[in-house]
């Protein structure tokens, strides 16, 4: 397939484009800054928010990744919070101008977006996972922080975008994202790997708070799945079926990288560390516990549906850097 993928230089946007290119697709990267990447990857500068010579990728594409948008790694504040709307909904509405306009416009778009856009689980009474048809969307829950009802305005916003985009040609997905895992450089689990190593990985709060989350490899196959399967649109969640408790989490991470020892953090010292770490405690303390639906209802068989298999899997190839990771059995 042709595929252009916006914002595609990212620790997510490296695992897809790699796999991608390895399956023989042929991939245009839309980024901010010119830079080089694989063999096989064609890049194109845009700025995120005009319409310009970049949607001639556009045009004659089967099919669209957008996964722009600032990262959330970092703190809170108004201006970082302002970018994180801006960058997401300016590059999903460009992109959406970019289809409307295009001669051959892809026959889909997958747009990226987040599975925060649910509620904190512990505002459920019932205590049961989300899905897509039984989620309830957050932003009004009294047990959390008021700020972090921004965290969900962004996400609302960034999914109205595409439904509001006049593409009638195109297939449109939602892609409801947890926390994708893998070993490369910079990510969630390096993140988390490295608390583990320094004996610091234990529960946080008191790690109650559901942790969602997707092996990188099931990302990969889902997307392609999506870019596939003609009859499924709007939101799909893109996370395991098999969320786990905060503490729970630090747990399996200790025993695959056989630590025994993983010192405890209450809220406050979380505070502390995520200011010494120029990030916000919502990455860690907000409870998500999403499910993957509609994915299951299509027949998705995951490979790592279940976290302790999953942070084995990915230890192993974190300890392997010449073996960098890709689909089961490919190099990337």
């Amino acid at each position: 397939m042709k595929i252009v993928i916006p914002g595609g230089t990212g620790q997510v946007g490296g695992v897809l484009r790699r796999a991608l290119v390895a399956r023989g697709d042929e991939v245009t990267v839309l980024s901010r800054r010119p830079e080089r990447l694989e063999d096989g990857v064609r890049y194109v500068v845009w700025d995120g928010r005009t319409l310009g010579a970049w949607a001639e990728a556009v045009d004659g594409a089967e099919a669209v990744i957008n996964l722009a948008g600032r990262t959330v790694s970092c703190r809170y504040t108004d201006e970082n919070l302002r970018q994180m709307m801006n960058s997401r909904v300016d590059s999903t509405r460009v992109v959406g101008e970019a289809i409307a306009q295009a001669a051959a416009p892809p026959r889909v778009w997958l747009q990226m977006s987040t599975a925060t856009i649910y509620a904190d689980a512990r505002s459920r009474p019932d205590d049961l996972p989300q899905d897509e048809t039984t989620g309830t969307i957050g932003g009004s829950e009294p047990v959390v922080p008021l700020y972090w009802e921004y965290s969900v305005r962004i996400a609302r916003r960034w999914e109205q975008e595409q439904t509001d985009a006049d593409t009638p040609r195109t297939r449109r997905v939602a892609l409801r994202t947890a926390m994708v895992m893998t070993p490369d450089r910079g990510g969630v689990y390096d993140y988390l790997s490295w608390m583990t190593r320094l004996r610091l990985g234990g529960a946080v709060a008191g790690g109650q708070q559901y942790v969602s989350w997707i092996h990188g490899e099931d990302f990969v196959r889902a997307v392609e799945l999506l870019l596939e399967r003609d009859d499924i649109e709007g939101p799909v969640n893109l996370a395991s079926p098999g969320p786990v408790p905060q503490r729970d989490l630090m747990r399996s991470l200790r025993k695959a990288w056989g630590v025994g020892l993983g010192l405890p953090a209450t809220r406050a010292m979380a505070e502390l560390g995520a200011l010494v770490l120029r990030t916000d405690t919502e990455l860690l303390l907000k409870s998500r516990r999403v499910v993957p639906g509609r994915l299951l209802e299509a027949g998705f068989e995951f490979r790592y549906p279940s976290w302790p298999e999953a942070a084995a899997d990915l230890s192993r190839a974190r300890r392997a850097p010449a073996a960098p990771y890709g689909p089961r059995g490919q190099g990337v």
